[in-house]
């Protein structure tokens, strides 16, 4: 069994456009890797820096070139003002408290309401409606302090592989991953793939540290896929999926025509979201 540690953050748009690749990975190794979410806690509130100068119609262009080149979906209409993200890290940090493996549900349903949607990271109301009670337990003793081990260990990258890479940053005068790094760990070997990286990075580090995995490869259809990921997919998730190789070239026309016949069909539903859809199993 191999555990990978994801360090990331739901403000960060290079982890928010790393997800096809995780999906990927999650996909091709199954339960041979035990997967562990470490909150980085960027920001808890914007500065008076960037408050003051703040454009949300050039912010929501920039994330669009993420959009273009990545294919996550994005919001159509721009912020009002910058997020820090330290309550929406802590919500997920509470949802791992409440219920252990909610906190992947709960970092998703973040990310697609802060990149896609009009959600604030640092407003509790906005986080509350978005994910229920257990966001009102942001600022509760047990969360702060879970929270603070997390912020501690994202910080503990100095002389690190990703340190070594210029993939970390200084923040609180520490070292620190920047999302989204994953290290890998086998006993008391471990593997770091630091801050953004394309699937082949992924796929060369765990082909020489773990060779012995079995890979499942692409399926012949969509359709297995929303069944193996029950709370949906985007459309860049899915045309990655899909792709043969390890450095694979995703389709994403292709994908949404074939997503498109599912739904058609009467075997998929569409949500829209953003500047794009998430595609799950019709109810």
């Amino acid at each position: 069994m191999i555990e990978a540690t994801l360090y990331t953050d739901a403000g960060c748009p290079w982890a928010y456009s790393a997800n096809p690749a995780l999906r990927v990975l999650e996909w091709r190794f199954r339960d041979q890797i035990s997967w562990r979410l470490v909150m980085i806690g960027l920001r808890e509130e914007p500065s008076e820096a960037a408050v003051r100068t703040f454009d949300g119609p050039k912010a929501l262009a920039r994330w669009h070139v993420f959009g273009e080149r990545y294919g996550m979906p994005f919001a159509t209409e721009p912020k009002e003002r910058p997020s820090g993200t330290g309550r929406g890290c802590r919500t997920v940090v509470a949802a791992a408290l409440d219920d252990p493996g909610s906190e992947w549900r709960a970092f998703r349903a973040l990310q697609f309401g802060y990149f896609a949607g009009s959600l604030y990271l640092d407003d509790a109301e906005s986080l509350q409606s978005r994910l229920g009670a257990v966001a009102a337990r942001a600022d509760e003793p047990d969360v702060v302090a879970e929270y603070e081990r997390h912020r501690a260990e994202a910080r503990s990258a100095e002389g690190s592989p990703a340190h070594l890479q210029d993939k970390t940053t200084v923040s609180d005068g520490l070292v620190r991953f920047t999302a989204p790094s994953v290290v890998f760990r086998r006993g008391a070997e471990t593997a770091v793939a630091g801050g953004w990286q394309p699937l082949l990075s992924y796929d060369t580090v765990l082909a020489n540290f773990a060779p012995d995995l079995d890979r499942v490869p692409p399926p012949e259809s969509p359709e297995a896929l929303l069944d193996f990921f029950p709370g949906g997919l985007t459309t860049a998730e899915v045309a990655l999926l899909l792709a043969e190789g390890s450095d694979p070239i995703p389709d994403r026309d292709a994908a949404a025509d074939r997503l498109g016949e599912l739904v058609e069909s009467g075997r998929a539903a569409r949500t829209p979201l953003g500047t794009d859809a998430l595609w799950a199993r019709a109810a």
